[in-house]
């Protein structure tokens, strides 16, 4: 059995927010699970090549933005999952941080982060 609690897990930081990252490669499990902070008012440009990913929001306000421009709200209450590689920009509100929990398969190995500046989207 792995139990963690959230204040004994280490924070990645991505480059728009932290990712504590509950479930990695090394558990054994096939998935990881995180629990993300998008920092508010930043936008992030995305793509998961290897992963595929479903998101559920717990708290604050933002948009996920598909790559032909239609934007979902996401809210507390709000998952999104995505089933086809996507591209996609995640957006926070200005306001409040946006905190997901976020499940990756295949796993991660934990140590991931974001390069949002190198090019249009980033890829995991």
């Amino acid at each position: 059995m792995i139990v963690r609690r959230l204040d004994e897990v280490a924070a990645v930081d991505w480059g728009n927010g932290l990712s504590r990252r509950f479930l990695v490669e090394a558990d054994g499990m096939g998935y990881s699970m995180t629990d993300t902070t998008v920092r508010a008012g930043t936008t992030s440009p995305l793509e998961y090549r290897r992963h595929l990913e479903a998101c559920y929001c717990i708290s604050g306000t933002g948009e996920v933005v598909d790559a032909d421009g239609t934007s979902h709200t996401i809210e507390p209450g709000t998952l999104y999952a995505l089933d086809q590689h996507d591209a996609h920009f995640l957006i926070a509100g200005p306001d409040e941080d946006l905190r997901l929990v976020c499940v990756f398969t295949p796993a991660l190995h934990g140590s991931e982060r974001h390069s949002l500046d190198s090019s249009e989207f980033s890829h995991y």
